[in-house]
């Protein structure tokens, strides 16, 4: 398996992460997780709560994207050279997402917004070397 694939596999699970830890916030301000109406309960959240669940759908939004670069590029077969490329641009994405969501718990909105612009740099270069 190439390296941007195990990236998306990785970038695949931080949604998952993220709603794992939507779910102790939804405890902790609630005291009970409502299973039958998640995103109803969800949507009551107030700060770091509802920055998780903010931040876990992005996480998903930005998921679509990094598949579709990661799928073009791997059926494009990059030589060597351009594999190395699309390998760090794949890693540099992943760092972006972690540190996205890192910045959207810790409420710091211009480093958010700085790190999803260099996530989003490195998915329109991964199109460009296929």
């Amino acid at each position: 398996m190439t390296t941007p694939l195990w990236c998306l596999m990785i970038v695949a699970f931080l949604p998952y992460a993220l709603s794992f830890s939507g779910g102790y916030f939804r405890m902790r301000e609630f005291q009970t997780v409502d299973n039958k109406h998640p995103r109803q309960q969800a949507a009551q959240l107030s700060g770091i709560g509802a920055r998780c669940y903010a931040a876990q759908a992005n996480a998903w939004e930005a998921l679509a994207v990094f598949t579709a670069a990661v799928a073009v590029l791997h059926f494009a077969n990059p030589d060597a050279a351009r594999g190395d490329t699309a390998a760090t641009l794949a890693m540099v994405f992943v760092a972006t997402r972690v540190a996205h969501a890192i910045a959207y718990l810790a409420n710091v909105d211009l480093a958010r917004s700085a790190v999803f612009l260099i996530g989003m740099v490195c998915v329109v270069w991964m199109f460009v070397l296929a």
